[in-house]
């Protein structure tokens, strides 16, 4: 019997699941005659929380928490297995999901509803929280969130799983036009974030990951002594991946699109890698290539189809099946 493929997508960002990427690959790779294993990754960004809790098991707990503009939300956090780590993701109370394209206010979203979350997780009697930082709406550098937790009056272990490699001072620039920041709005949240990294225990200008969420890790790594990890090889890790792979004939990865930022940490990209240092084919499904050629050869893709849909996700997982 020949080996299955390894399907470890990221998901397709406000579109559809890494687990709806893994099925619908899948069921084409299926329908082609190949045996596949489906294992949805991430990278620290939206829908992480579901993929440790899928590998790893635990309680899934809802809390009422603030949203990014301080209005009442349901948030879930995750008891890890033993009630000792819970995993919070910055997403459910701070995401940019949760406004409408109307209510984006870079200057006024907080993330002080993350701060509530791993308050609550604490409560429940996690002592390590691990905090996914991506995909948030908010810019405030963490500000919110510190506050938070000194309102709470607690202290948690914390570990942040970052999605890339931005430093604080660089977050308003490189997050801020997509949550809604025109230039003069950029400088000011510069401003703002050096005011901040100025007054901070620790100044996290300049360190790696400390930018992600609108510099959220920054603040929490300044005022809170957070730990920063790169997201996705310890999602990779938590779930398998390395040796799922080993057994494969090959792996297909894919996300929403593949840019610059795929090489600096983005789930696909650092499946990519992994697949390369072990010799295992990789192919990509993706909704968008930005890659230059250069840069799609550092990932040493095999081959890059572009899918919009989940039907097209299926066409393309037949494809990849044939000989």
């Amino acid at each position: 019997m020949s080996r299955p493929a390894l399907v470890a997508p990221d998901s397709f960002k406000g579109t559809f699941s890494a687990a709806e990427v893994a099925g619908a690959i899948a069921k084409g790779l299926r329908a082609g005659g190949r045996e596949a294993v489906e294992m949805p990754v991430a990278d620290g960004g939206e829908g992480t929380m579901d993929v440790l809790l899928g590998a790893m098991g635990g309680e899934r707990r809802t809390v009422t928490a603030s949203d990014p503009l301080g209005r009442p939300v349901e948030a879930a956090f995750v008891l890890l297995p033993g009630g000792d780590a819970a995993v919070v993701e910055t997403a459910q109370a701070s995401g940019f999901a949760l406004l409408a394209e109307d209510e984006r206010d870079p200057w006024g979203a907080s993330t002080y509803g993350t701060g509530e979350v791993i308050a609550a997780a604490l409560e429940a009697g996690a002592d390590r929280v691990i905090v996914t930082v991506g995909g948030s709406a908010t810019n405030d550098g963490g500000a919110g969130a510190v506050a938070a937790l000194d309102d709470a009056g607690v202290s948690p272990r914390l570990e942040l799983l970052c999605d890339v490699r931005t430093p604080f001072e660089d977050a308003p620039r490189v997050f801020g036009p997509q949550k809604g920041a025109d230039p003069a709005m950029v400088r000011r949240l510069e401003r703002r974030l050096a005011e901040l990294a100025q007054a901070a225990p620790r100044d996290p200008r300049g360190v790696p990951m400390t930018g992600c969420a609108g510099g959220l890790s920054g603040g929490l790594w300044a005022y809170r002594n957070a730990k920063l990890l790169p997201g996705a090889p310890f999602v990779l890790d938590a779930i398998g991946f390395h040796e799922a792979m080993r057994e494969s004939a090959f792996v297909v990865t894919g996300e929403g699109a593949l840019d610059e930022q795929t090489l600096q940490g983005k789930a696909a990209g650092e499946v990519a890698t992994q697949a390369r240092q072990s010799g295992v084919t990789c192919h990509a499904v993706v909704g968008r290539n930005d890659l230059d050629e250069f840069q799609a050869r550092i990932l040493d893709l095999v081959t890059v189809i572009d899918a919009g849909t989940l039907e097209e996700m299926q066409a393309a997982g037949r494809r990849l099946a044939e000989p």
